[in-house]
């Protein structure tokens, strides 16, 4: 079906589809799960780990996960549950870390061996010497704490970090100085799964709910699916929109939705929302369809939460929207974050999406079932605007608002600021923080490119943005107002409290 990019995600995809294909057959007991990793790795001869029997213990803790369970020691016999409110997504796989024997700090040529020598003078664990005139870090004491980087005057002492760690946008992301193992600080974690995405070694991942909708699927039980705008181009350049509903109906899901449709009733009630808050005096607003993004601002800046966007992202917008056709109705969100599958969950939320999948978990859904969405005819499905569909890549929002004001006529400044990115948004809120924010909103997105480089991705951005371009641009509906079902979304709540 797919031509997976690295082996990690190869092996990732098997693993799921191992589990999708248990749930079909409600065979989900401690032996067959634990079968998985021999079906999975075979033979006797390693392929990229040591041995074939850490690779096997490596893939049990995968399945664990794909599973529903708890990875590292949690019993798989243990009843299962769904994600709960406020629950961990992202975790560590301990058997699967490589520790990165990586020697954090490093005294390079730059090293004048001063008299001064206060990278000595200030390291706690006195892992500092000096020898052949320069000075020496005995790696064996070094806490790497970073002290003796800050004091140097020649910047002559290098700082290496884990990719997994480099890649955490709240500092969630630990290392124990025991054992260099990596710890995510859950109180800290805002569930994006950029750790996910640049571990090399595939050591982190996400708990998923593969397993309660294939059953749902398999027992013919109704659900309903809410696609978001970046799967366009996960199942290569040449797919559909109507080829991946045709496919999602082949495998059981009553109908499929398009989120960009929720994204233009957003648009709408996210703009009104910015011109009163413009009215009232305040200085900026941020938007809140990125759970990644808001779970940032509420935990490294919480004394600006209140300049948030109350309005509803789109995914919960629609399904908010397909309960109120069908009141009975079970929603599978699909998308490329792991944060949605803790959005969905948060109890003020829960009443609009009851699962969550990522594409990577989808795309192991249809494997298992034998469904190719490049071998469907299309069915039709155009549910959204062209700006609708545009909130998948970074700036999409914007242009959306933009086109909404110009729309209405309304005579308001609306001066975006698009950050995507830890780095960016974090630059981009200490610069509102300030005061010196040069615009009064701001478009945020946790990941860089926006969703359609999101941490959950099967296939990259660089071989996906082109037939997410071109298959936005099929949207008969060619301005946000152009959506007649925004009508159907007046009486539908689309305020986060």
């Amino acid at each position: 079906m797919i031509q997976f990019e690295t082996r990690l995600k190869k092996l990732k995809h098997e693993v799921l589809k191992n589990v999708a294909l248990l749930a079909m057959k409600d065979d989900l007991t401690k032996e067959s799960l634990e079968k998985v990793p021999y079906e999975i790795i075979t033979g006797e001869k390693a392929q990229y780990r040591c041995c074939v029997y850490k690779e096997r213990a490596i893939v049990q803790e995968r399945v664990k996960l794909a599973a529903g369970y708890m990875p590292d020691g949690d019993n798989i016999s243990d009843e299962y549950t769904d994600i709960r409110p406020e629950e961990q997504i992202i975790y560590v796989i301990d058997a699967a870390c490589d520790r990165c024997p990586i020697d954090k700090f490093n005294v390079t040529e730059g090293c004048r061996g001063c008299l001064a020598h206060r990278c000595i003078e200030v390291c706690p664990a006195q892992a500092i010497s000096k020898v052949g005139g320069r000075a020496y870090i005995n790696q064996e004491l070094c806490k790497e704490c970073g002290l003796c980087k800050k004091a140097c005057p020649y910047n002559a002492i290098s700082e290496r970090c884990r990719p997994c760690k480099v890649a955490c946008p709240t500092g969630a992301l630990k290392v124990s100085l025991e054992d260099r193992k990596a710890q995510i600080e859950e109180k800290d974690c805002v569930n994006c799964g950029s750790c996910m995405a640049n571990c090399p070694f595939g050591a982190i991942s996400d708990k998923s709910l593969i397993v309660p909708v294939v059953k749902r699927l398999t027992h013919k039980r109704k659900m309903y699916a809410i696609v978001a705008p970046a799967l366009s181009g996960q199942f290569g350049p040449k797919v559909s929109y109507g080829q991946i509903k045709a496919a999602f109906k082949k495998v059981g899901f009553a109908d499929m939705f398009e989120a960009a449709c929720g994204a233009d009733a957003v648009t709408v009630h996210e703009a009104e929302e910015f011109v009163e808050r413009m009215e009232r005096g305040d200085k900026y607003m941020t938007n809140s369809c990125c759970p990644g993004f808001l779970s940032f601002i509420e935990k490294k800046f919480p004394d600006q939460v209140e300049r948030v966007s109350g309005t509803v992202s789109p995914m919960i917008a629609t399904g908010r929207y397909i309960k109120s056709l069908d009141p009975e109705a079970k929603v599978v969100f699909v998308g490329p974050c792991t944060a949605k599958k803790a959005e969905a969950s948060k109890s003020n939320l829960k009443d609009a999406v009851d699962y969550v999948l990522t594409f990577e978990e989808i795309v192991a859904v249809l494997d298992a079932h034998g469904v190719n969405p490049a071998d469907c005819e299309a069915e039709e499905i155009d549910d959204a605007s062209v700006f609708g569909r545009g909130f998948g890549a970074g700036g999409g929002l914007t242009a959306a608002i933009e086109n909404f004001v110009a729309g209405k006529g309304l005579e308001i400044e609306f001066k975006a600021v698009k950050a995507s990115g830890a780095q960016e948004l974090k630059k981009t809120m200490t610069m509102a923080k300030a005061g010196r924010l040069e615009g009064n909103f701001i478009e945020g997105m946790m990941c860089e490119g926006g969703c359609i480089n999101g941490a959950a991705v099967v296939n990259p951005i660089y071989k996906s943005k082109g037939a997410f371009t071109k298959n936005n641009s099929q949207a008969t509906r060619k301005a946000v107002l152009d959506n007649e079902r925004l009508d159907a979304f007046k009486s539908i709540k689309l305020d986060r409290e």
